[in-house]
């Protein structure tokens, strides 16, 4: 049976701020402008995903004493920032590797259903008045829309210069996932 309770001021403030962020993501990557460029349409959309990260990062470093999580925060931060720098540095040169109509259709399709899903795991995390697990809920499913969406962009023709990124987000969302279900299990 489902306990039923009241939010804490605390969790209210923190999941208010998720929402807020989780709103612009989405209209970040649903948003972003696409063209016939496998590579571009990546990035694009991913730039806005990684920013969220950070942005729900920041949030949960502002009320969690617990240790562990915050290293968890402290390197999503630090990771995704970097990602980002480095696809912003090849996004001008990527942008210029053009794919056919009929792989863009395909790769996007799983895209907008990687991304589907994603939102909806992330809008409809199980909550409760302890914050910690509260972001490791959302944020668990978010990386696993990052490694599923760079995982679908590997079976495409795509700038040289995307491909170890791509293999950077998959090893560090994995690292990550692993960390945050490790904790969950701990019950923090």
């Amino acid at each position: 049976m489902n306990e039923i309770y009241r939010l804490s001021n605390v969790t209210k403030e923190y999941l208010n701020t998720f929402h807020c962020i989780l709103d612009d993501m989405i209209k970040g990557m649903t948003e972003a402008e696409l063209n016939n460029s496998i590579s571009h349409n990546f990035i694009v959309q991913m730039i806005p995903h990684h920013r969220a990260a950070i942005e729900m990062s920041h949030n949960i470093l502002r009320y969690t004493t617990n240790i562990p999580l915050q290293s968890i925060a402290e390197g999503i931060i630090q990771e995704q920032t970097k990602s980002i720098e480095n696809m912003l540095d090849i996004l001008e040169d990527c942008s210029q590797k053009i794919n056919s109509e009929r792989d863009v259709y395909l790769y996007q399709r799983r895209v907008d259903r990687i991304m589907e899903v994603m939102f909806s795991a992330m809008e409809n995390a199980r909550t409760n008045n302890n914050v910690n697990g509260d972001f490791m809920r959302e944020m668990i499913p978010h990386h696993r829309g990052a490694i599923e969406m760079s995982e679908n962009v590997l079976q495409y023709e795509i700038c040289p210069q995307l491909k170890p990124i791509l293999h950077a987000i998959i090893s560090s969302q994995r690292k990550g996932i692993r960390e945050m279900e490790r904790l969950l299990m701990q019950g923090v």
